[in-house]
């Protein structure tokens, strides 16, 4: 059974459904919108930001039943050749498998793209959050993986982030322990399992109620920029772990670059950042 409306004014497709499907958590929309439940005029839709005019019909229809469609198997490869493989992963997206999906994940549909309808093996040489869009790179052997990973500290990584505030000052390097709590949220401060992290910031610009930024790691934590950057009280818009719920998280990674293993090139792995994401930073919290 589908439920269905006939918009009425135009506007994005995410506000729409929200002011529409009152009583659906939001987090609920956006699994919908991930799942490929959503359709806009009968064509299937995953943009949360996609604009629709008044008279656009609306439906959304039960869970997908997980399988991989050679249609879902289009994602925008960065780069590609004998050892690796890069993608642009979008928002919503898993890198690799969970106990709750197995074959809709970037892993799978990076498999399933490469190979043609013919098995190939990949590693994922690190992780995105599913919220996070940007480079997401694989090794195309194991032995690959290890030789990217042994030399990941010396490997770039770049994010542009959209948060709450201004920063003072306005680029600057935020040190500070990280550890993980039993609810798997990262804290920051001394503890018996706390690791070393630090994050480089730089404003690009600035709206009256937000920043964008660019964002570099030297080192890699679980949630690094998103805990750091919430321990300053500028959180990350759309961060409803650290901050507070939005239409998106606005973290995107935004290149890579690191040292080929095969011969020992520099490698740069750029992803575009996506236009919903800087037009966060006119935006106020509601």
């Amino acid at each position: 059974m589908a439920d269905r409306f006939v918009v009425a004014a135009a506007g994005p497709l995410f506000d729409l459904l929200a002011a529409h499907f009152t009583t659906w958590s939001r987090n609920t929309l956006r699994q919908r919108l991930r799942l490929g439940c959503i359709n806009v005029n009968g064509v299937a839709t995953d943009r949360h930001d996609q604009r629709l005019q008044s008279g656009d019909v609306v439906t959304i229809t039960g869970k997908d039943d997980g399988r991989v469609s050679a249609a879902r198997a289009v994602l925008d490869v960065l780069h590609v050749d004998e050892q690796l493989f890069a993608i642009d992963k979008p928002v919503g997206l898993l890198s690799v498998s969970s106990d709750d999906e197995r074959d809709r994940t970037a892993l799978a549909l990076a498999k399933v793209q490469l190979g043609r309808g013919r098995p190939v093996d990949l590693w994922p040489a690190h992780r995105l959050d599913r919220e996070t869009s940007g480079v997401l790179l694989f090794a195309r052997t194991r032995a690959v993986r290890e030789a990217v990973q042994a030399d990941w500290e010396n490997t770039e990584k770049a994010y542009h982030a959209i948060v709450e505030g201004h920063l003072e000052p306005a680029d600057g390097v935020i040190e500070a322990p990280l550890w993980e709590d039993g609810n798997l949220r990262v804290r920051v401060g001394e503890h018996a399992e706390t690791r070393s992290a630090r994050t480089r910031y730089r404003t690009l610009s600035r709206s009256r109620s937000r920043s964008h930024l660019e964002v570099l790691l030297d080192t890699g934590r679980k949630h690094q920029i998103r805990a750091h950057l919430a321990w300053r009280g500028h959180p990350v818009v759309g961060d409803d772990r650290y901050g507070a719920a939005g239409s998106r998280l606005c973290l995107h990674a935004h290149r890579l670059v690191l040292r080929h293993p095969g011969d020992g090139r520099s490698l740069q792995l750029v992803a575009p950042v996506p236009k919903a994401l800087t037009a966060e930073l006119a935006l106020t919290r509601s």
